[in-house]
């Protein structure tokens, strides 16, 4: 018998993670100039990384022989006074998704289930899977969740919902209102997990103010990441705010060195530079209206986002070799398909740059011309 083979059944079943393709991939795969690639695949910050942040990244270098502060006090001491919670609430993690994987692995088991919406972000399975629990995957209305019915497919065994808002890679968003009214109504002995990753480019108007639910939900954690927005998406820090003692397991699984020195400062730093984070913000505005705009002229239909990208759908199957999105590849113009979220006629495209989004929709335009 193969060693593998001793491997639990659903560990084996697992398909892995696939991000979005390199620059360096593409360049080797084409025969392409790394310089000419645009990658618009991964929903980074195309301003790059925060400049007070790098900054303290560069500094922290001197010191990188030294183990990071495993507690993570400055950066929590700091989240603390911005959220206006206790640093007992807070769980630091390698990136948000090591705190998707943190709360799985307390509050799932064998035999446990976890409910999450139909093209929902792919971890929620994968971290299910892996613990060996039971995934419920909701059909999704209007591309986005479908709140009521997620309700209605909890079942005794349930101990975890799995909610993004906005939501990868569909950009969807929740309202406040029809949030708190999940809460309100969920088993309190149901973990909620609220993803919040792309919180910080939602207008005012649209945010719902969720972290002061922390107070009257015990069964509530909110994860959000400093990838997007403050552009640290390289060094991976997240975090999730949640009741003290559902962050006080969380934190005994945690590993004790899970957040580098490197990013611990980093992320610090980000908290400080507002401009940063207006700037980020405005081009993000800036960018979803010329891209939509040019969805519309090229007759390309798009599904609304309240994220950092957007998602489009192209005739036939988007992915394979004769589709648009190899024709992008082609071009050098990297963007995400989507047949893992059961999306085979989309692609979605991270906003970018006015110049990276210029050149992706007039190649868009000449893929679509190629392939009439």
């Amino acid at each position: 018998m193969n060693l593998c083979d001793f491997a639990p059944e659903y560990i084996r079943a697992i398909h892995p993670y696939q991000p979005g393709k390199p620059i360096s991939e593409l360049a080797r795969e084409m025969g392409l100039d790394e310089h000419n690639i645009v990658k618009l695949a991964s929903n980074e910050n195309p301003l790059g990384t925060s400049p007070l942040a790098l900054e303290a990244m560069i500094h922290t270098l001197h010191d990188v022989a030294r183990y990071p502060d495993g507690s993570g006090f400055e950066l929590k001491q700091a989240l603390s006074k911005l959220y206006a919670v206790d640093t007992e609430q807070i769980v630091l993690g390698n990136g948000s998704n090591d705190v998707l994987d943190l709360a799985a692995r307390v509050f799932l088991k064998p035999g446990a289930a976890a409910v999450y919406s139909q093209h929902a972000f792919a971890v929620y399975p994968l971290v299910t899977q892996t613990i060996g629990a039971n995934g419920i995957s909701v059909p999704a209305r209007d591309y986005g969740h479908d709140l009521p019915a997620m309700l209605d497919a909890i079942t005794p065994e349930t101990r975890m919902v799995f909610i993004a808002s906005p939501n990868n890679p569909t950009g969807t968003l929740s309202s406040a209102e029809d949030l708190l009214r999940f809460m309100e109504r969920v088993s309190k002995d149901v973990l909620v997990v609220l993803d919040e990753a792309y919180n910080e480019y939602l207008p005012a108007a649209n945010q719902s103010n969720s972290i002061s639910w922390l107070k009257q939900f015990p069964n509530l954690i909110i994860t959000r990441t400093f990838s997007k927005v403050y552009g640290l998406a390289g060094v991976r820090v997240g975090f999730g705010l949640a009741h003290s003692e559902v962050a006080n397991l969380m934190n005994r699984v945690r590993q004790p060195f899970n957040v580098s020195s490197i990013g611990l400062n980093g992320a610090l730093a980000a908290l400080q530079d507002n401009e940063f984070v207006q700037r980020s913000y405005a081009l993000n505005r800036s960018g979803m209206l010329q891209l939509t705009d040019g969805f519309r002229k090229l007759g390309i239909e798009y599904i609304p986002s309240y994220g950092n990208f957007i998602t489009f759908r192209v005739e036939g199957d988007a992915a394979v070799t004769t589709g648009v999105y190899q024709n992008l590849l082609r071009q050098g113009v990297i963007v995400r398909p989507l047949s893992i979220y059961e999306m085979p006629h989309h692609l979605r495209v991270t906003i970018g740059l006015e110049s990276e989004n210029q050149r992706f929709l007039k190649s868009l335009e000449n893929a679509l011309g190629e392939l009439a």
